[in-house]
């Protein structure tokens, strides 16, 4: 009797962010299971990260992004649908950029620019988290290090591209795979209002999961809670 090997899973990263977002899930995801981490500190508009990801992916796979990480998941929904075996969307929203929304990015690629990518690192910190996890040094330093990795030009090349992204309202009702969309309860970067909108949108194919005391990094702050969605959605 055939062994039945398990779908392929393609990862995406957020902004500032590496592989080692996944890191707490790897042990329970990959055994077994070809896995995918989507390179994408190298372009600068999600088409082209978009791009990227399907040269380098297998024909169908399940596809699982946190943050930036869904807006490009959003933009392979609009382009390869039929390439997507299920669909996890962590932390992220649906809805366009907008002038308010992009005048901190145009101040943070200033900053970068000028040489003060540290200080972009250290603002992005006190949103990242749930309060309660500001004071967590650990934790502090895990997303320092992946913002070191990514660098002031990947930091920017990413904020470029979030900051021209479409608006993937309109995909949400095309979505027929199993999808999961999980949000930290004190997200406030994309709070789990927008969160509830994408459930709302795909409808009765999506789960939705929010995870008390958890901020925008969810794979990190929580990650035993977001290894068993990822496995129950992974089936």
């Amino acid at each position: 009797m055939k062994t039945k090997i398990p779908e392929p899973l393609v990862l995406i990263p957020g902004l500032n962010c590496t592989p080692a977002l996944y890191a707490p899930q790897w042990p329970a995801l990959a055994p077994g299971r070809p896995v995918l981490v989507a390179e994408n500190t190298a372009d600068d508009t999600i088409g082209a990260m978009v791009e990227r990801l399907l040269a380098a992916a297998p024909e169908r796979f399940a596809l699982c992004g946190l943050s930036m990480g869904g807006y490009v998941a959003f933009e392979v929904m609009r382009r390869a649908p039929e390439r997507v075996t299920r669909l996890a969307l962590l932390d992220t929203t649906a809805k366009p950029p907008t002038p308010e929304t992009n005048s901190p990015r145009e101040q943070m690629i200033a900053l970068a620019e000028k040489g003060a990518f540290d200080n972009v690192v250290t603002v992005l910190w006190q949103k990242l988290v749930a309060p309660e996890r500001l004071a967590d040094e650990a934790l502090r330093l895990e997303v320092k290090a992946m913002a070191e990795t990514v660098g002031a030009d990947g930091f920017i090349r990413q904020q470029r591209a979030i900051m021209g992204r479409s608006d993937a309202r309109p995909v949400l009702a095309t979505i027929s795979v199993p999808a999961l969309v999980v949000v930290g309860a004190d997200d406030a970067i994309t709070p789990p209002d927008e969160a509830r909108e994408i459930a709302a949108g795909i409808g009765a194919g999506a789960r939705y999961l929010e995870v008390p005391g958890c901020g925008h990094l969810s794979t990190l702050e929580a990650p035993d809670i977001v290894t068993r969605a990822l496995l129950e959605w992974l089936g």
